[in-house]
Formats: C-alpha cells, structure tokens, sequence
C-alpha cells in the first residue's frame, strides 16, 4: 500500500480581517518538487510559481477556510481547525496519514500528528503553507479593490500602523473581524 501523507498548514490567524485559509496536500513521492519550505521564507514570485507546479505534480490538494463571520462566533483557533478540516475534508484522494503544522490537530477520522514548524521540515506541509498563503494573498488584492483605502494588497489584512490608521479613518468594512481586540477598540474610539 502507497503512502499517502496529508501535509496540511493554516494562513491568516494574525490578521484583522479576512478568512483563515487552510491548504491540504498529498505530495507525489515519484514526483518531486524542489524548493520547498515555510511559505514565509519565500519571495511572492517564488510562492507564486511553487504554487503553480505543487497544484500540477501533487496527487491531490484542496483548500479549506473559515469565514469572518465563522471567526467571529467561535474564535480563530477553532476557526482555524475548521478550516484545517475542509481542506482534509476536500482531497480527492483519502490519506492514511495527516501531517499538521502546529500544536493541535483538527477533529479527523485519520491518523494524525501536530507539528511544530512543521512547514520548515515536512515537504507536505510547506507545500499546504505555500498554496494557503498564495490563495489568501490574491483574495486580499481582489478585496482591496473591493474595499479601497485599507491597503489590504499590501498588508494581507494584518495590523500595521497603516491598516490601524486606515480602520480609524473609514471604520470597519464587511471582511474586518469584529471579535478581534484592536477592531473593538478602534470602533469604540469611533462611537
């Protein structure tokens, strides 16, 4: 019987607003893909084209995420795990082993192991960081034309200065996390 490992990695618990996406990969050991590695070691170009060829040589891969609204009821935490799970959940192909980047692993039929750095160390992993990074990176861009003047292309929705200074002018759009402290608290400075 073949091997087959589900590397599986979170993006977006950090930032103010958008989803938490999660990526799971089942990797092509005939296959290989040079390069590898945590997805925030990489340059956007680099990321950019990794992501290209893991969706092409790898034997089966899915995104997986949790919306605004979902974070906002239950928390990024299991947020993130929710996530996690969808996109174990959406692999065509069913692994017998599941790799996850982190401490904690979702609620999963599978056998499973949390770990930590993961994506500098498990191929499968850094590939799940690299296509979960890829995707909500361009979803930012898409929602910085959506939502013009919070700077969202360039800071991916995380709190720099600029995003805080941004949230104070305009106020909090629909992808802004509404459970999260540095929201509430520009917000109530507004009321």
């Amino acid at each position: 019987m073949t091997s087959l490992i589900a590397g599986v990695d979170e993006v977006g618990r950090g930032p103010l607003a958008g989803a938490v996406v999660a990526a799971a990969v089942i990797l092509d050991p005939a296959n290989p893909i040079e390069g590898l590695t945590d997805s925030k070691k990489l340059t956007e170009k680099k990321r950019d084209a990794l992501a290209i060829e893991i969706r092409e040589k790898a034997l089966s891969w899915s995104l997986g995420r949790a919306e605004v609204e979902e974070i906002d009821e239950i928390n990024i935490l299991w947020a993130s795990m929710l996530a996690m799970k969808r996109a174990v959940e959406g692999l065509h192909i069913e692994p017998n082993f599941v790799k996850i980047d982190g401490n904690r692993c979702p609620d999963l039929p599978y056998r499973m192991e949390a770990i930590v750095k993961g994506d500098l160390t498990e191929a499968e992993i850094s590939a799940a960081s690299i296509l979960a990074k890829v995707s909500r990176d361009h979803e930012m861009v898409e929602m910085d034309e959506k939502y013009p003047g919070y700077g969202f292309a360039k800071h991916k929705g995380y709190p720099t200065k600029q995003h805080q200074q941004a949230l104070q002018e305009q106020g909090a759009c629909p992808i802004h996390r509404l459970s999260f402290k540095p929201v509430q608290r520009i917000i109530r400075t507004m009321g």
